[in-house]
């Protein structure tokens, strides 16, 4: 195992596994982490990826020192201290137990894994790691919308009176032609699941974290529209779901519903939240990011309406390192702002968030909806 360092000694080595959409994103933001924010200092040392080639290519545009096709030849590695997991979900488990085990901080990408079973098994390895002062964090970066992190204050605060209900859609239109290719994402054995698991999990993070509820109990219902895509050797089966619906019950009484599609006509990636409380009530939609809606309902009935609240002054989380009043960020700042909360925790000894733990109770929520689509019943035992 590798001895830990302290980042005043030398600068952290990072390892991103993993050179395709998720590997830029995440190379995007270390590369620009610290023109904005005041981090422990770190080194891109390596990028890896199975393709030679390309991963070199990769390396090289993204501001990384090399390449490499070994990921496991690079976690053992003495100048490696991070490892950011932006391989596709069938390899979460395997990288994350073996780079944990070897002393190095982990933050990877969510869903936590493929299954229940290699959820729990990241959980256990990182909960060992923490106690030998090695962190580890799950990648739900619509935490840190400056948005949605202003929208849990507001409610943390008070601003909504008791919540009630909340609705969230997570809708994209990426495969509603039913010509687009195969994919390794409609694979079952590579990508677990399809909206359930790439952006439902998103919706109920939100959820739970949002109005700091758990989800106890699930109905879902899963739906596959186009059975069938062309792939390199003809039409390929495709074995994960279009869409998802369910319904979900959570403590001190909350009921809230999810949607997710990657066949929803025009809608290109589009998150919405609505939140309904006694005194007040939010909306949230991720193609307009910077803005939240606000209804303040102690206001006489005559005043009351949704506000549109821009969320980029200087006092609004995260805002105030990026520009001036007025002039918006985009969705790979949030990004950014997971690289800086990750190093910041790493840097000062505490456990980031969120944890393994929370992608956990993510996986249990998403196995709850899959179970109860499966067999056309209610699971009311959703958390261990």
């Amino acid at each position: 195992m590798t001895t830990l360092i302290n980042p005043s000694v030398r600068p952290l080595g990072v390892a991103a596994i993993g050179y395709a959409f998720m590997g830029k994103v995440h190379s995007n933001a270390w590369r620009n982490v610290t023109s904005f924010f005041d981090v422990p200092a770190f080194e891109q040392k390596v990028i890896v990826g199975r393709d030679p080639e390309q991963v070199a290519g990769a390396a090289a545009k993204y501001g990384w020192a090399e390449s490499a096709t070994d990921w496991r030849q690079v976690i053992t590695r003495e100048d490696i201290d991070i490892v950011d997991i932006c391989a596709p979900g069938w390899m979460h488990a395997e990288i994350a137990i073996a780079a944990l085990e070897a002393g190095k901080h982990v933050l990877v990408e969510k869903p936590l894994a493929n299954t229940l079973a290699e959820a729990e098994a990241m959980t256990d390895a990182a909960r060992a790691a923490r106690q030998r002062g090695v962190q580890s964090m799950i990648g739900f970066n619509y935490r840190r919308v400056p948005a949605l992190a202003l929208a849990r204050e507001l409610i943390a605060e008070g601003r909504l009176g008791t919540i009630r209900h909340v609705r969230a859609a997570y809708l994209q239109d990426w495969l509603a032609d039913p010509d687009s290719p195969m994919t390794w994402r409609l694979n079952k054995e590579m990508a677990g699941s399809g909206a359930l698991g790439d952006i439902a999990s998103h919706a109920i993070d939100q959820i739970q974290y949002l109005v700091g509820e758990r989800v106890t109990e699930a109905s879902g219902m899963l739906r596959t529209f186009t059975t069938h895509r062309p792939g390199p050797s003809g039409l390929e089966k495709v074995t994960v779901d279009d869409a998802v619906w369910a319904t979900l019950g959570l403590t001190g009484g909350l009921s809230a519903s999810v949607e997710a599609s990657r066949v929803a006509s025009g809608q290109k990636n589009s998150l919405q939240i609505e939140i309904y409380g006694t005194l007040g009530a939010i909306l949230f939609d991720l193609e307009s990011l910077n803005e939240l809606g606000f209804m303040d309902a102690t206001l006489p009935v005559r005043e009351q309406g949704f506000r549109r609240i821009l969320v980029n002054e200087p006092e609004h989380p995260y805002a105030g390192a990026w520009w001036p009043q007025g002039h918006v960020i985009g969705w790979e700042h949030t990004f950014t702002h997971q690289i800086r909360d990750f190093l910041v925790a790493i840097g000062t000894g505490t456990a980031p968030s969120p944890s393994l733990e929370d992608g956990l109770n993510v996986q249990r929520v998403l196995a709850a909806i899959e179970e109860s689509a499966n067999n056309k019943c209610t699971i009311t035992a959703v958390q261990a």
